[in-house]
């Protein structure tokens, strides 16, 4: 309760509690959470269960137009699927594949970041070029290379089964820089400190310093870049997965979503594709918002 209470009385609740931006941000993204995690239980279907499918079903219109029905509030596909809950299905993928990979990126992005800003010299300097290198290059075209490698180097009939655990790879791959670099920028400033060069004198082990000593230093940068990213990292994946080489048909994300009805965008089945878009762009902008906020309110010099 103690701590509870620290927290309701600290500044950080205080702007987020007279933030509206904020509010209505964390609103629509409890409530993508909560139907993506809870899908199972709040959708009205099951849209992967073959023998629940009915072909008579497809193409039927969202609730809102005349033709359409309640039973299935955003319509149905060409096989039949509600959309509604395709749509709390494939915002599971998409949220596993995004925090995923930003979890990937951010460790990552932390190793290499605390070795160069705490080591320097020749460690540093390789490090960091290997970054700037990597972020000439715009992120989807690393994911999709490391995607392609993958896919060209692991043998077909494994592809279906192991495409998240390639796209997760892959997206944490192309956005690990951006880690590195905050936290060696706040690893130079912190490593010639007096707590730290006291830990030096005392015999402390390099690494032990880093970890408990200069981590917690640059955790709050490090927050609010991976909020930010996970918004990046979403929209990544269901580039990825439009293009064809994201997730497979059968894990279908967001992403998959749209592609799908993207083929009968212009012959009148507009909801098919319109739908989990809006999905996406509510998860990612709610995600955003939040890091705008999270950004402003661990700014000292915004108090």
């Amino acid at each position: 309760m103690g701590a509870l209470a620290r927290f309701w009385g600290s500044d950080l609740f205080w702007s987020f509690r007279t933030t509206p931006t904020a509010i209505i941000s964390a609103i629509v993204a409890l409530v993508c959470i909560v139907g993506a995690v809870a899908a199972p239980v709040l959708a009205p279907y099951n849209p992967f269960d073959l023998a629940s499918l009915n072909l008579m079903d497809a193409f039927n219109p969202p609730a809102l137009l005349e033709e359409g029905s309640w039973a299935h509030p955003f319509g149905t596909d060409d096989q039949g699927r509600d959309v509604l809950s395709a749509i709390m299905y494939g915002a599971r993928v998409s949220l596993l594949v995004g925090v995923s990979a930003t979890a990937f990126a951010l460790l990552l992005g932390v190793l290499v970041g605390l070795t160069a800003g705490y080591a320097g010299g020749a460690a540093d300097a390789v490090l960091m070029r290997i970054a700037d290198i990597q972020l000439t290059f715009p992120s989807i075209l690393v994911a999709l290379l490391v995607d392609g490698v993958a896919r060209a180097a692991l043998p077909r009939e494994l592809h279906d089964q192991i495409a998240v655990y390639v796209v997760i790879v892959a997206i944490g791959i192309s956005e690990w820089p951006k880690f590195a670099r905050t936290v060696r920028g706040s690893a130079l400033v912190e490593r010639n400190k007096e707590y730290v060069l006291a830990a030096r004198v005392i015999g402390v082990s390099p690494p032990r310093i880093m970890l408990t000593h200069v981590l917690p230093n640059v955790l709050g940068p490090l927050l609010v870049l991976a909020t930010l990213n996970l918004g990046l990292a979403i929209l990544s994946e269901a580039t990825l997965s439009f293009l064809g080489v994201g997730v497979p048909p059968t894990q279908p994300s967001l992403g998959t979503l749209i592609r799908i009805g993207n083929d009968f965008l212009f012959s009148g089945e507009w909801w098919i594709a319109i739908f989990p878009g809006l999905a996406l762009v509510a998860m990612v902008l709610s995600v955003n918002l939040l890091g705008d906020w999270l950004r402003d309110a661990l700014n000292p010099r915004l108090r």
